[in-house]
């Protein structure tokens, strides 16, 4: 049972509170105009097909990009003038971002560590590889791993730090049916632990449906709709959410008139 879902976003502090945010490239706009929230102890979804802004969110989150407007404060930190500190407490892990090949597994592990100034640090280490089943590879370079490791080395990476704010993009894309299961549930006592909040993306609705609290549909770099993923459907005319992801997709005018009547 999550129950964070019960007590709602409001219950909790926020880890991540993004406003206004928008960038823009020349007369194309990217994200228009988002706002949202992340508290303690909650994963939220941030969905939409491809080129809705998913992506260009989670780089300014991250300080990649600078926003053309618009403010993201982690832990109360402001992003665009504290970003070392506010990156201090936030780790992430994507499919687009690959560790470097020509290092071991423990040695990106240690290196990602300092950078971190990870406490106790060959401690932390040992306890994420026998937490993500890395221990066969620990001297094995991430290169020559099939994407599945590979997926696992980025996750165990993005805990180093025991982060406030995790961001996870298309976290178990690469990995088979009972990785993705644990994976999830992991995460899920991750965050249920109280300090931290999870933004999280993917594709599959099913894995939405069961790890996240709220989610947020995005297309056109805006934010469409948001709610629980179990009842936010049925609020809009649709059996799933999976029928909901793609009437996003197809029709996001049809659901932003129904959302202004």
């Amino acid at each position: 049972m999550k129950d964070s879902r019960s007590n709602g976003a409001g219950a909790a502090p926020k880890v991540l509170s993004v406003a206004g945010l928008r960038k823009a490239y020349g007369g194309t706009v990217a994200v228009d105009g988002v706002s949202f929230e992340v508290a303690r102890g909650e994963i939220v979804g941030l969905l939409g097909p491809n080129g809705a802004g998913k992506t260009t969110t989670i780089n300014m989150i991250l300080g990649v990009l600078e926003p053309t407007a618009g403010t993201i404060h982690v832990e109360g930190l402001d992003v665009g003038r504290e970003r070392s500190r506010a990156l201090g407490c936030t780790n992430f892990a994507a499919v687009y971002a690959p560790l470097p090949g020509n290092l071991t597994v423990a040695q990106n592990l240690r290196v990602f560590g300092m950078l971190y100034g990870v406490a106790r640090l060959s401690q932390r280490i040992e306890e994420l590889l026998t937490e993500f089943d890395l221990l066969p590879f620990r001297d094995a370079k991430c290169g020559v791993l099939s994407s599945g490791e590979q997926t696992r080395v980025a996750l165990a990476k993005a805990m180093l730090n025991r982060p406030h704010l995790l961001l996870l993009d298309e976290p178990t894309a690469s990995l088979d049916p009972a990785s993705a299961q644990e994976t999830r549930a992991r995460m899920r006592r991750f965050a249920a632990g109280g300090e931290c909040g999870v933004l999280w993306t993917s594709h599959n609705m099913y894995e939405v449906e069961e790890v996240c609290d709220r989610v947020l549909f995005v297309s056109k770099g805006r934010v469409l709709l948001e709610g629980d993923p179990k009842t936010l459907p049925a609020e809009h005319g649709r059996d799933s959410l999976e029928e909901l992801f793609i009437a996003v997709a197809r029709e996001p005018l049809t659901l932003m008139q129904s959302e202004v009547a």
